[in-house]
């Protein structure tokens, strides 16, 4: 079952912290079955709760999964081994498409809004005990919420938008419980839930957003939580439609106990109108990060919610982290009230990249898809070959496993860095490599 290695300890801290150890050092493989609870409490001669214990504690850090009768096994992703470990060596000659990051350019300087952060500290320096928010950059972000027709809730701060979505989830949901994600996703949150004790429950994506069937089975299996990208998401480009959302909104309608959390983390550079499914059940939140159109540097993303949900990462958030620096926060006030980011233009120069690669794909027989955002999502038959292909023609990618669960391969364009220029060379590469995987879903 374990093959040479055996697990040591007295205690269930003990016996956890071995099978731990052998997990990150490689002696137990993701999906190794471990012994029955009896079984091992016989070899090292300890109570079945003790190892029932032991197991509980590995399952709520992510490390191992049990399924009842059959029994538990390390997580074929366990929390120790995260998706963004799946990268490939990019040679000084190949052009790296892979990282997702914006374009530099398109970024705005931060100069003037570091000075007017430092200056406004001068004369009102942030303090124990003082608002966590400053109350102009809750008021700006709030209007923000209020235009793309938000629903009315108290505005909080995180170190990020993975900060905001592990906070609010852990709000709510317990180790086992079921989360709804997009499969292909953000490989982050594919680690995040596993890593926080708590199950993947895949769900089909198109170019509308989440497909309403896959929702369906994921609710009616018991499915805590669903976790969405509203508009650019990574991978795929997908945007939430009006009818999708909809849709959506209709199911979730009969499942009012189920907590949403809608990713919005390319506000700023699409113009795209929000189509959310927050307020669709009692317990929400937006979330926004400053990443993608300001700098992912500037580590900052406000959400809102439902009144509950707000104040309970409000309240978990000042017993750890506190708040978010007031440095940063003024930093943002002074870009969004300078009007620092041209989302039309942003967003135009993403999108004249993105059609460009996307057209010049479909000229030669491949399907490929990005709705919106910074991404494009090419489904493969070999993503090993189409991967080690194009980076022998000098252009690195994204391997597709680092964004699914069960979903078929592909890889991940970013179009950040391209120019005019390079979209006929880059897309006879991607001809070159493999054929066309064909139209519709990416489940």
């Amino acid at each position: 079952m374990l093959g040479e290695y055996r697990i040591t300890g007295r205690g269930a801290s003990a016996i956890a912290a071995d099978i731990e150890s052998a997990v990150g050092a490689g002696a137990l493989a993701p999906g190794a079955a471990l012994p029955p609870l009896r079984e091992l409490a016989r070899e090292l001669e300890v109570n079945p709760n003790t190892v029932a214990a032991a197991y509980r504690l590995l399952r709520d850090r992510g490390v191992i999964e049990t399924a009842g009768r059959r029994g538990s096994r390390v997580r074929a992703r366990p929390a120790t081994a995260p998706r963004d470990q799946i990268r490939i060596d990019v040679p000084a000659q190949a052009r790296d498409i892979s990282t997702g990051n914006p374009d530099l350019a398109l970024l705005p300087p931060l100069a003037d809004a570091l000075a007017s952060a430092a200056a406004h500290h001068a004369q009102a320096p942030a303090l124990y005990g003082g608002p966590p928010v400053d109350p102009e950059l809750s008021r700006l972000a709030r209007a923000a919420f209020d235009a793309d027709g938000v629903p009315a809730g108290p505005i909080g701060l995180t170190s990020g938008s993975l900060d905001a979505i592990e906070r609010v989830l852990a709000a709510h949901l317990r180790p086992g419980d079921a989360v709804a994600v997009e499969d292909p996703g953000w490989g982050s949150v594919l680690d995040l839930v596993p890593a926080m004790g708590l199950r993947v429950e895949p769900v089909a994506v198109d170019d509308e957003g989440p497909v309403p069937a896959g929702v369906a089975r994921a609710l009616e299996s018991g499915a805590r939580a669903l976790v969405v990208t509203d508009r650019g998401q990574n991978p795929t480009g997908a945007a939430l439609s009006a009818a999708r959302a909809a849709e959506l909104r209709e199911l979730l309608a009969a499942h009012r106990g189920v907590l949403v959390v809608d990713d919005d983390h390319v506000h700023g550079l699409t113009d795209l109108p929000l189509h959310c499914l927050s307020g669709a059940t009692d317990h929400w939140a937006l979330v926004r990060s400053t990443a993608k159109a300001y700098g992912p540097d500037l580590r900052l993303a406000v959400y809102t919610g439902d009144a509950v949900t707000v104040d309970r990462v409000r309240g978990r958030h000042r017993l750890g982290a506190g708040w978010v620096s007031h440095l940063l926060q003024r930093a943002v006030v002074h870009l969004w009230r300078t009007g620092a980011v041209d989302t039309a233009a942003t967003a135009r120069s993403y999108d004249q990249r993105r059609d460009a690669l996307l057209g010049a794909l479909a000229d030669r027989g491949i399907a490929a898809h990005g709705r919106s955002g910074m991404n494009v999502w090419v489904p493969v038959p070999d993503e090993t070959g189409a991967v080690a292909g194009l980076l022998q023609r000098g252009w690195a990618v994204a391997p597709g496993a680092r964004f699914r669960a069960r979903s078929a391969p592909g890889i991940r364009l970013t179009v950040s860095p391209l120019a005019p220029d390079d979209i006929e060379p880059l897309a006879d590469a991607v001809a070159a490599v493999f054929r066309p995987a064909g139209a519709g879903r990416y489940a």
